[in-house]
């Protein structure tokens, strides 16, 4: 029936090429989410053993060596299971260089990825994720239906005459959703040199009214979602909002 009405929704199934070259990405992301899990792991055993390393980085040459001297500290079955666990991360590392390699020769110069590219903490590889799994951005209705796609928009929750908003639906685009998510998360870490930032002053006006890193996030993320979607549209690099003038009536000169 609603065939024939002409009512029937669409489902936008990305080309072939788009699908293939989505492949290469995700799997990036899978290893760089299994880098940081086995990361998390050996921090783990060294808490457990109250074991703490004054670095900034603990995998970098130098915070390694620091590691390196001390396992001795560790009973001898969690010390095997650090230098495994190292062993991994250096695998995995190989594994994401190996995949970046492939992605240069895949990813050729795109002006939609160009133009991603100028969001804050938006780079090559982030930008490259948010293109392909966009897709063709006119099949979206408006900006907030991109955000809601990328899982940046709250779920409303209603009964009689109470509202209220609950977390982000789960069922969105996960692999968008991280990108956003993670552009957001560098953008609170360089809060402090970029002060005049709208993002920056997005983050800490959410996160001092909800006292959560993760609200504050999720609100730059869906800024971030909907200023793609105006990019893609007007085909223009990333433009910080202008700022709403307060317009003074004549009594106040």
């Amino acid at each position: 029936m609603l065939l024939r009405n002409g009512t029937l929704p669409e489902v936008w199934i990305p080309p072939a090429e788009l699908r293939d070259q989505r492949e290469m990405l995700r799997w990036r992301m899978y290893l760089s989410q299994m880098r940081t899990r086995v990361k998390n792991r050996i921090h783990g055993v060294l808490q457990r053993y109250n074991i703490d390393i004054a670095v900034s980085d603990l995998f970098s040459d130098g915070g390694r060596a620091k590691l390196l001297g001390r396992l001795d500290e560790l009973p001898q079955y969690s010390r095997q299971s650090v230098l495994e666990q190292l062993d991994t991360v250096d695998s995995l590392e190989t594994k994401i260089k190996e995949c970046e390699r492939v992605l240069e020769e895949i990813l050729w110069p795109n002006a939609d990825r160009d133009l991603l590219d100028s969001l804050p903490c938006v780079g090559k590889i982030l930008s490259a994720v948010m293109a392909l799994e966009i897709g063709v951005v006119r099949r979206f209705g408006g900006p907030d239906h991109l955000a809601s796609y990328a899982g940046a928009v709250q779920r409303a929750v209603e009964s009689a005459d109470w509202k209220s908003k609950g977390r982000c639906p789960r069922d969105c685009n996960v692999y968008l959703k991280w990108a956003y998510v993670e552009a957001a998360n560098l953008i609170s870490t360089h809060r402090a040199a970029w002060a005049d930032r709208h993002v920056v002053q997005l983050y800490e006006r959410v996160k001092a009214s909800s006292k959560m890193h993760a609200k504050a996030t999720m609100a730059v993320a869906r800024h971030l979602a909907e200023a793609s979607y105006w990019m893609l549209i007007k085909q223009e690099v990333y433009r910080e909002p202008q700022k709403k003038l307060h317009v003074l009536s004549s009594t106040h000169g």
